[in-house]
């Protein structure tokens, strides 16, 4: 067991003491045992929104969270700010209690590390194009101009949330949880059963999500069909859908520090919720999508790529191959 201890300090808040524990576990021929666990005893703390300052600037920091929270009211198909978005999802649904949440698709360093350079679309980005990026492809909407109130107000927010952090810095706890992956492929239909057992009551056996009670918005967002999230979306990945599950699924019972599904669990159920073969979904047919075939993830499943390996490979796994020939050929190794 290795411990290694980090320190992260801040004019604003208290000495953070960072704690990562790795554990080494063996594997007897059996194909869901991890090869390496690791836990993360402590995260980066946002700021208080108390602490918001009472001026024109934190005037829109709080519109910007309002917006974060209530998106589809604002800027929704009926939005009263703009119709910017093709369905009625917040972007809370995935960036957890307006992007505050360790593990949870967080904001907690966005802003400090923007612009920068985006795989997808092989290009260096803006803040307000990637928040535009995000209205595109899981909202499958429009882009808003980069100069209006509602753009101007969620990057303030986001600009507000990483005060505390280095430029060009990450934190702990502002990306994906660590994930054991399978050294079998990911199984869709044990994933169903994941599925009718821990998330079919909030987010529908057919995968069309809950309204809240006027229908203006969701409590718990579409999974697939004609409302959901968009192929290409990075939620569409399996490992990347399976690292949010983990930390954070099911709603109210799993969190970070104590995951309630097992790894395979959460990379199984993330197989089944994002298989194009049994699920519908939205698709843009000329979107922007890796045109640097290296810098493509692992998961991500459209071809071409510079390996062997086929989509439903890339997809589902196992992965361990991949990752074996893309280090084996100095290719990058992105999740």
């Amino acid at each position: 067991m290795k411990l290694k201890l980090d320190y992260c300090k801040s004019k604003y808040l208290r000495l953070l003491t960072i704690a990562f524990t790795t554990t080494v576990v063996t594997s007897c021929n059996n194909t869901d045992t991890p090869a390496v666990a690791k836990s993360v005893d402590s995260t980066f703390t946002p700021p208080d929104t108390s602490t918001i300052p009472h001026d024109e600037f934190g005037d829109m920091v709080r519109y910007g969270r309002e917006l974060l929270l209530n998106t589809a009211y604002y800027i929704g198909p009926n939005g009263t700010k703009g119709r910017y978005l093709g369905n009625k999802m917040n972007c809370s649904n995935c960036h957890l209690k307006a992007g505050t949440v360790p593990y949870g698709l967080n904001f907690f360093s966005t802003h400090a590390r923007y612009p920068q350079y985006r795989g997808r679309e092989n290009r260096v980005m803006t803040l307000p194009e990637r928040v535009n990026n995000c209205i595109e492809r899981p909202h499958n909407g429009v882009p808003m101009p980069l100069d209006n109130k509602e753009m101007i107000a969620i990057v303030s927010y986001m600009r507000w949330l990483s005060s505390n952090v280095a430029i060009g810095k990450h934190v702990p706890g502002d990306g994906a949880i660590d994930l054991a992956y399978p050294s079998r492929a990911a199984d869709p239909t044990k994933g169903a059963q994941v599925y009718a057992t821990h998330c079919s009551s909030c987010h529908g056996q057919n995968g069309q999500g809950q309204f809240n009670g006027d229908s203006s918005t969701y409590i718990y967002p579409p999974l697939w069909g004609d409302f959901a999230f968009e192929c290409g979306s990075s939620m569409h990945r399996v490992l990347k859908m399976a690292r949010f599950v983990k930390a954070n699924m099911p709603h109210l019972k799993a969190s970070w520090q104590k995951p309630f599904l097992t790894d395979i669990e959460a990379v199984d159920v993330a197989a089944f919720v994002v298989d194009d073969r049994i699920h519908t979904r939205p698709k843009k047919e000329k979107a922007e999508s890796y045109s640097n075939i290296k810098n493509k993830p692992i998961d991500y499943d459209m071809g071409p790529y510079p390996d062997p390996f086929t989509e439903d490979e890339h997809k589902f796994g196992p992965y361990q191959p991949i990752i074996d020939y893309h280090k084996e050929h100095n290719l990058p190794v992105i999740f």
